[in-house]
């Protein structure tokens, strides 16, 4: 019963009051050169006189809130009617992954849902120029089995799954919760939704595979809402609980106990939530046919690509969801899916290639080089090329005249082998030598010799040295080596 006379208070203050206006993002007055111990920092003398003229104490408590969409993080602090209002709103620098809660370690996705933070929960310490633990996994968390570690608000613009502030950003707000915890707050609560819950973007967003998710939060951000107060969270049956009164005990994984809602806010969720019914309506009228495609956080990136320019590499601005996003045709988005999903197939296929190679390179071996494809050639070009070859094997000028003459005669061209022979096989049909003697070129050194893929019908070896020795004489070429006569060289113009 003892939330009955506070919601009575506060929502005859705070009327049906809808979603705060958008107000222009926060300039950081801080100057870090001047800041001697990050710690004792003192609040800049214009936020203070702006906690003044809306009757806040310095020391009053506060609510953090966090909208991924849009890129916001809000810090709400208690007046003296002990309402909420929003105090500063800063662009957060970085945040990783895509709209959707964390489910595990290494997913880099930010959190989403309802965070108690506790003093102990600050770390001055941090690599990230100051740092608070959000506190996932809470309850709710790991009553569904999510977990991850380290997830932070922090400093340093640089996300691998937590929320990422400029270290100036950073500074007020640790300043902000010090000086809340040092007026008697025991948790600050954080509230980190994908977007503000209204019925255009719930209606945006109906084809989410979160959206069911998000449905389960919607009722702690519209509570907040219509009471300007933090709403009291429990988890039961694996799902958050808000503002409920019982007198059992809320277990994460067990049965729900008998509950209700306190009569001023079931009175004021039943005006707001008649007033969301007809907004979500028109919504579904205005988005009929079209999907919103929600960006990749490489995609988001892109668009702030020139903010990195200069700038450390750890630095990593990630920009909104809502500039690199866009609303589409359904049959679009379904040829754009289709279409990355085959370059993701074709990115896998060309990784495992890779990966084969590497494995031909591993403890000294070398990657294997294909042979060339043994495809037939016109007769005429087989027969040069084996000319090209004598005159290579024979070396000097008189030896390509007389390759020039073998490839034009037709009858010993139409008769050479087109197609490669295999290796083994080319001593016997193209060499001169007689079983039982070797070939003239390993006669001529005791280097080693290896086999190399077979061009035409020539075999070729290679010297350890690299020098290239043929196997033996093509058949014309023995033939023209047997011929009893041969015309003095001087008479070779006369051809």
């Amino acid at each position: 019963m003892r939330l009955t006379h506070l919601f009575a208070v506060s929502i005859v203050a705070a009327g049906l009051a809808g979603c705060t206006a958008n107000e222009a993002l926060d300039t950081v007055d801080v100057d870090l050169t001047k800041v001697s111990s990050k710690v004792d920092y003192q609040l800049s003398g214009k936020i203070v006189q702006k906690m003044q003229a809306m009757s806040m104490a310095k020391t009053s408590p506060i609510m953090l809130r966090i909208f991924k969409e849009e890129g916001v993080l809000e810090v709400w602090k208690a007046n003296t009617a002990n309402r909420f209002e929003m105090l500063r709103q800063y662009k957060i620098c970085a945040w990783s992954g895509k709209l959707g809660p964390k489910l595990k370690e290494g997913d880099r996705q930010a959190p989403e849902g309802f965070y108690p933070i506790s003093p102990g929960q600050m770390n001055p310490n941090s690599s990230y120029y100051l740092a608070i633990n959000t506190g996932y996994p809470n309850r709710y968390d790991q009553s569904n089995g999510r977990h991850g570690s380290n997830l932070m608000i922090h400093g340093a613009c640089s996300s691998s799954g937590c929320y990422s502030m400029t270290d100036e950003q950073m500074q007020e707000i640790f300043a902000l919760a010090r000086d809340a915890y040092k007026g008697g707050q025991q948790a600050i609560q954080l509230q980190s939704l994908p977007f503000r819950m209204t019925a255009e973007n719930m209606a945006r967003h109906r084809n989410s595979p979160h959206i069911q998710f998000w449905n389960m939060l919607k009722p702690g951000y519209d509570q907040f809402e219509i009471s300007k107060r933090p709403p009291e969270v429990n988890v039961c049956e694996k799902k958050y609980i808000f503002n409920q009164q019982t007198d059992g005990k809320f277990s994460p994984t067990g049965q729900c106990p008998a509950m209700s809602t306190p009569a001023a806010m079931q009175s004021a969720l039943a005006a707001y939530n008649k007033k969301y019914d007809a907004d979500y309506a028109k919504a579904m009228s205005k988005y009929e046919g079209m999907v919103w495609y929600e960006p990749s956080e490489a995609e988001r990136k892109a668009i702030v690509a020139k903010q990195r320019v200069g700038k450390e590499l750890a630095y990593a601005p990630t920009g909104s969801s809502l500039d690199a996003g866009k609303l589409m045709k359904v049959a679009d988005l379904e040829k754009q899916m289709a279409r990355r999903a085959e370059l993701e197939e074709a990115k896998k296929a060309i990784e495992l290639q890779k990966a084969e190679l590497e494995k031909t390179t591993r403890n000294g071996k070398s990657v294997p080089v294909p042979q060339e494809n043994p495809m037939a050639r016109p007769v005429e070009q087989a027969a040069i090329d084996q000319g090209a070859a004598q005159g290579s094997s024979r070396k000097g000028f008189f030896g390509s005249l007389f390759s020039r003459k073998a490839a034009q005669e037709p009858q010993a061209a139409a008769q050479a082998p087109i197609d490669a022979a295999p290796a083994e096989s080319s001593a016997s049909t193209v060499g001169t030598a007689k079983p039982d003697q070797q070939p003239e070129a390993t006669t001529k050194t005791s280097r080693p010799v290896t086999a190399q893929p077979v061009v035409g019908d020539q075999s070729v070896a290679t010297a350890a040295n690299g020098e290239a020795a043929t196997a033996g004489p093509p058949v014309e070429q023995a033939a023209t080596e047997e011929a009893p006569k041969k015309k003095p060289f001087w008479k070779i113009w006369g051809n």
